[in-house]
């Protein structure tokens, strides 16, 4: 059995147009959406056992915000491959994780992440800023997921409107 967690990083700032868009930060409202997303991670017992993370400032940040809040004390893999990819790319990257890895947590931006859950869910969901889609599959091997996989969306998360 395996467990995957699909997220969008946290509400980015759009405070100065003069930062490049993989450098921008995460506004108040964001630190707070990654910091509620990763409680809720812990209250679930859905700690991840490899969080993979888009290296565009947001998403690290998200990244470590939600690692922390959750308890996850491993190191965080920052990729470029994630800023910005297609489905089909982050689930390649899915399917390049050892078979060692139980529950896996990945982060990334929009369109890329919210067509994954698309995708996998065979449902129109919407991944807004700091949302999580939590998937259950009955696979041994991350190399056997894919949409025919006996794969089910079991919850889906978004951060309360405080």
């Amino acid at each position: 059995m395996k467990k995957l967690l699909i997220m969008r990083h946290a509400k980015s700032s759009w405070k100065d147009a003069e930062i490049p868009d993989h450098e921008r930060p995460l506004k108040k409202r964001g630190l707070k959406e990654a910091a509620y997303i990763g409680k809720v991670l812990k209250n679930k017992e859905l700690i991840p056992d490899k969080i993979i993370s888009s290296n565009a400032i947001r998403a690290a940040d998200t990244a470590a915000i939600v690692a922390d809040k959750c308890g996850y004390k491993k190191e965080i893999e920052y990729m470029d491959k994630l800023y910005m990819a297609e489905s089909g790319a982050i689930l390649e990257l899915i399917h390049a994780q050892p078979d060692s890895i139980k529950t896996l947590l990945m982060i990334g931006h929009n369109p890329g992440m919210e067509a994954l859950v698309q995708v996998l869910s065979r449902k129109v969901e919407s991944l807004t800023t700091a949302s999580v889609a939590y998937f259950q599959a009955d696979i041994k091997s991350w190399k056997d997921l894919k949409q025919d996989s006996k794969l089910k969306l079991k919850k889906f998360w978004q951060p309360s409107e405080d």
